[in-house]
């Protein structure tokens, strides 16, 4: 029989390796402090040394680093111009070091190292040892230190890392619609526990809907080394700090096992739970502990939310409420570093798409995507179908084992999200594969049956071995469902991108193409919903999108700046949550409108209508202060929709100020103002945070706009903005920058020492502003 420890220290350099190689699930909520007597969790994140060429003995204990770059962790292996670059430019093999002196009280514990995601294939050493190679880039794997440590002096950690297409690691092997990027561009944590501990805990509520809820847990228990104490395992449910309900069993003793023994406990006789639900998404806290006698010698916990959610015939059910799903799928990608984002960003993304956008659902289009998103999904009540990595290639047989391996790594990380309601277990858009599929399904089903499972295809007739037939339909109107559990993923997208500063009159169309889809969706209870081709504009390939390795199908920019499609979907919410006024037109730009009829674009000689989203009842229009008409929804061409599109002919408008009311009842609401003039009058910026942590990687978005004197935005502004940043940050982006369709963003990396930080942005006419943000101190890493 294997040594499990002599295994784990071996490494994973073959897929049959990979298979028996320990769970690699990183606790949820759990990193960044001692978590608990006997286990710590040591970030370390700071104080790596990163060179982009490799040379000879890089990876022993003792080589001269101390001409590499010091980077901190999320990082990007190579930054790009935020368009038109090669991507050949950032795929190469890099080396990156890590010297740490491990604390005293680690002393007599297993020592792992956590990777959360490195792009695309790792080679890990310890003081010289090659511990072996991961393959992938989108989840999680880990290595055993514990051997080759030294406990009295400092260690070295150093990683090779191949950020090229390499055609044996999914998602490469054919050219896929999207950029990978390369880096270590995911937290690295130190875990170190004893020899008996928690491997990971899956928290499954259950008779959600009863009277009498209740939650299976299972703790998977590894066993390092042989151990004849029996000791006791106890898990609890707490909300907050209040004990719900807790139970417990002996473990008795054992040899050192190759995996982790599943234990099941039940919580029952809760009392009284709120669910979490869309409007309320509570979260209670499962701890479990392994006990010698009385004392703690391991803890760990997961957030769960106690819901229901099934794809049924007549839509998608939560809490046995019909949700009719508005979704958009997202990629993981920014300017300038890719992936490299840090917790604060990855969070603002998922606040953009409930907050913002009014979205209910989102597809991590295509692989799994940060934890810190989607525990931002958890809280914020924004549902999720997660699936494995991959763009319309299947390889060879290794190839798809290592599929599988993803699949099963992706749920053993995220199994315990509320929020995920669907296991994505298909290559995206590949053609069918009997085989291979039915692997991936069965694994699902079988790590997670409290979930269903579906897999994105563009084959309306592909067989179907999942749950639910998830389908990329980019036609109009759209095909019936063909099952009964059904789902569109993806549509509008490459069919119809638009930038943010092109044409008026296609920006408009952009947002009706999203709109007529929408209505179609909501005409028949069989359709669950609908992901539309997608959030915001994204890097790809040369083969792909508008020429300048970008995709301009976003509802929004890649600067999460909403363009008129975006108006669409905020505008769908209820007027409780938010009233929405949005032209699609600017009044400023007689040209600018032609929306409204199907097929028109710029070019057009159909009449030149203005639309409009809203959530209103009706809109009052006055130009020049004096009343011309009220406007109604169309529900005519738009029933379906819960706030169809407004539209009033151009031809009726005449006048230099433009006035907008609108109405639920007899109350006016909400008023915009617009001019006709044409003049960029303000410069305006903002910052979406005015704190950050001293820790090197904490990251907020500053955005800029030229508007008019209403602060509506001048979208053919194309002024250079000159920008200089004073204090302990770093600026990420373009300096001068361009704006983009009348606006763009750049963002502020906090460094490791506090204090004030204020960057002003310089516009040639219009002035200079500035924002200012408190960096402040951050807790030391301890390695």
């Amino acid at each position: 029989m294997i040594d499990r420890r002599a295994f784990v220290k071996a490494g994973s350099t073959s897929i049959a390796a990979l298979a028996l190689s320990p769970q690699l699930a990183l606790p949820e909520g759990t990193r960044g402090s001692e978590h608990a007597v006997g286990r710590l969790t040591l970030p370390m994140n700071r104080n790596w040394r990163f060179s982009p060429r490799r040379a000879d003995q890089d990876t022993a204990r003792h080589f001269n680093d101390t001409t590499f770059e010091r980077v901190t962790v999320p990082h990007t292996n190579h930054k790009v111009a935020w368009h038109s670059f090669d991507e050949k430019t950032y795929q190469f093999i890099s080396i990156y070091r890590r010297h740490f002196t491990l604390p005293r009280v680690a002393r007599g514990q297993h020592v792992f190292i956590d990777f959360e995601g490195a792009m695309a294939a790792s080679t890990v050493w310890i003081n010289g040892h090659r511990l072996g190679e991961y393959r992938g880039g989108y989840t999680p794997f880990s290595f055993e230190l514990t051997p080759h440590v030294d406990w009295d002096h400092e260690n070295v950690l150093a990683v090779e890392l191949d950020s090229t297409e390499r055609p044996d690691i999914p998602p490469f092997g054919g050219t896929i619609d999207y950029l990978t990027f390369g880096g270590i561009y995911r937290e690295v944590a130190l875990r170190c526990v004893p020899s008996t501990h928690l491997d990971n805990v899956f928290a499954r509520p259950v008779n959600v809907l009863s009277d009498h809820p209740g939650v299976d847990v299972s703790c998977f228990v590894a066993h390092l080394a042989t151990r004849a104490m029996p000791l006791t395992l106890e898990v609890e449910l707490r909300d907050k700090d209040r004990v719900l309900a807790s139970a417990r069993t002996e473990l008795a003793s054992v040899t050192a096992t190759l995996e982790p023994e599943e234990h099941k406990l039940t919580l029952s006789e809760l009392g009284p739970v709120q669910r979490w639900d869309l409007e309320k998404p509570t979260l209670y806290t499962v701890v479990a502990r392994i006990r010698q006698g009385t004392a703690v010698i391991d803890e760990d916990q997961r957030r769960i939310g106690f819901r229901e959610a099934r794809f049924t015939d007549h839509g998608f059910e939560l809490n046995g409420r019909i949700v009719k799903l508005r979704g958009l799928n997202r990629h993981q990608t920014f300017p300038w570093v890719g992936q490299a984002m840090p917790a604060r960003v990855q969070r603002r993304d998922a606040v953009i798409l409930k907050k913002e956008l009014k979205l209910n659902i989102v597809r991590t289009s295509h692989y799994p995507q940060s934890r810190h998103f989607l525990d931002a999904c958890d809280e914020l009540g924004l549902l999720v179908l997660e699936e494995i990595p991959g763009w319309q290639h299947t390889g060879d047989k290794q190839w798809q084992d290592l599929a599988v391996d993803n699949v099963g790594r992706m749920i053993r990380r995220d199994w315990n999200h509320p929020s995920i309601i669907l296991w994505g277990v298909r290559i995206n858009e590949a053609n069918d594969n009997h085989d291979f599929y039915v692997r991936t399904n069965a694994l699902a089903h079988r790590l997670d049956p409290s979930r269903q499972t579906g897999g994105v295809r563009n084959h309306y007739q592909s067989e179907l071995l999942e749950d639910v037939f998830t389908n990329n339909d980019f036609g109009f109107p759209l095909d019936p469902p063909n099952h009964p559990l059904y789902l569109n993923t993806e549509f509008v997208g490459h069919t119809f991108p638009a930038k943010p500063y092109d044409h008026g009159s296609r920006l408009a169309e952009q947002s009706l193409r999203h709109a007529r889809i929408h209505n179609q969706l909501g005409s028949m209870t069989q359709y669950a919903g609908g992901i539309g081709w997608c959030a915001f504009d994204y890097n790809t390939h040369a083969a792909f999108g508008g020429g300048d390795r970008m995709c301009y199908h976003g509802v929004s920019d890649i600067f999460r700046l909403p363009k008129p499609a975006a108006s669409f979907y905020r505008a769908q919410c209820d007027p409780t949550d938010e009233i929405v006024l949005e032209p699609a037109f600017q009044w400023a730009a007689r040209a600018d409108w032609s929306a409204g009829l199907e097929g028109s674009e710029e070019g057009s000689s159909r009449p030149m209508r203005g639309l409009i989203w809203s959530n209103c009842e009706r809109i009052a229009i006055h130009v020049d202060e004096k009343s011309v008409v009220d406007v109604e929804p169309d529900r005519e061409n738009f029933p379906h929709l819960p706030h169809p599109p407004f539209f009033v002919d151009r031809n009726r408008l005449r006048g230099a100020t433009l006035r907008m009311e609108g109405y639920l009842g007899p109350k006016v609401v909400i008023e915009r103002t617009y001019n006709v003039d044409g003049v960029d009058r303000e410069f305006m910026v903002v910052a979406d945070d005015d704190v950050l942590n001293a820790d090197g990687a904490d990251t907020t978005r500053v955005v800029m706009r030229v508007t008019d004197e209403f602060g509506s935005l001048r979208r053919y502004s194309t002024a250079a903005i000159s920008l200089t940043l004073e204090g302990p940050a770093e600026l990420v982006g373009d300096n001068p920058f361009s704006l983009v369709g009348g606006g763009g963003a750049v963002w502020i990396r906090a460094r490791e020492q506090a204090g004030k930080v204020v960057l002003r942005a310089s516009h040639p006419v219009l002035g200079t502003r500035s924002v200012s943000l408190q960096i402040r101190a951050a807790e030391r890493e301890r390695v």
